[in-house]
């Protein structure tokens, strides 16, 4: 029997509300879950992150109350204790309510905090998946993760906040998903330089991937910088390896890619 991939927890809520916290996916809504649309279908309260395709906000009810509450590198956002006291309070309300994340809920979608919250105040909760872009966008631009001859492994990074991360072991994995890259390039390719990465490792940086806009830069470490030069790169997932060298062909092959992208 194939399992669900979703988590139910029902720790005998004090209130009937239940929050549902769902994975937009990358965007489009063609990528988004039938769980995930059959969530928002039954939203009375919906609070939604910056980076989550407005058109996804059409599939709720008329009367669904659509709260934005940021959550968007640079951009004005509500502190996670407000979002925290948000939630709660509507599911308290006995409202149904879907917490809407970019692309995962589980993966830097902060969602322990939120779930925490709820937990201390007894109410119900689940957790629908979403498809992430640090999986889907090197897909969409042609890029395999790994390959039997490249890249036997791979690791996922945001670039937060880069000096809190092990370079020294990052430095040394075939390929490297950074999300929330765009604004910390140079920076990021500084690292991998210092730890020993070499400057001819190649490297792509797809924006907005999944949407009409996508457009993808490849270089290496040694030029990426200069090549991108004052474009606007975010949002962003970059992929540092020699995987990236595959898109050519994939892309020259592919009638998906042309037609697509």
């Amino acid at each position: 029997m194939d399992w669900i991939a979703s988590v139910s927890v029902n720790l005998t809520p004090t209130h009937p509300g239940k929050v549902y916290f769902v994975g937009a996916g990358i965007g489009q809504l063609d990528h988004l879950t039938i769980a995930a649309q059959s969530k928002l279908r039954l939203a009375e309260v919906l609070i939604y992150d910056a980076l989550v395709n407005t058109h996804l906000l059409t599939l709720v009810p008329p009367n669904c109350a659509c709260l934005p509450v940021g959550k968007r590198g640079g951009q004005p956002s509500l502190q996670q204790r407000e979002i925290n006291e948000l939630i709660v309070n509507h599911c308290q309300m006995g409202k149904r309510v879907v917490r809407l994340k970019s692309g995962d809920p589980f993966i830097f979608g902060r969602c322990f905090s939120e779930i925490q919250a709820l937990m201390d105040e007894g109410c119900a909760y689940e957790v629908v998946p979403g498809l992430s872009s640090a999986l889907a966008a090197p897909l969409l631009a042609g890029i395999p993760l790994t390959d039997p001859q490249l890249s036997r492994c791979f690791g996922v990074i945001t670039a937060h906040d880069l000096t809190a991360l092990n370079w020294s072991a990052l430095s040394g994995l075939d390929t490297l998903v950074v999300l929330m890259g765009g604004r910390n390039l140079s920076e990021l390719v500084n690292q991998l330089l210092h730890w020993g990465r070499s400057p001819k490792t190649p490297i792509a940086i797809i924006r907005w991937a999944g949407h009409p806009q996508q457009f993808t830069w490849t270089g290496r470490l040694a030029n990426i910088v200069a090549q991108v030069g004052t474009d606007a790169v975010a949002p962003s997932v970059i992929i540092i390896g020699d995987v990236v060298e595959l898109r050519d062909k994939i892309m020259g092959t592919s009638d998906f890619y042309h037609k697509n992208l």
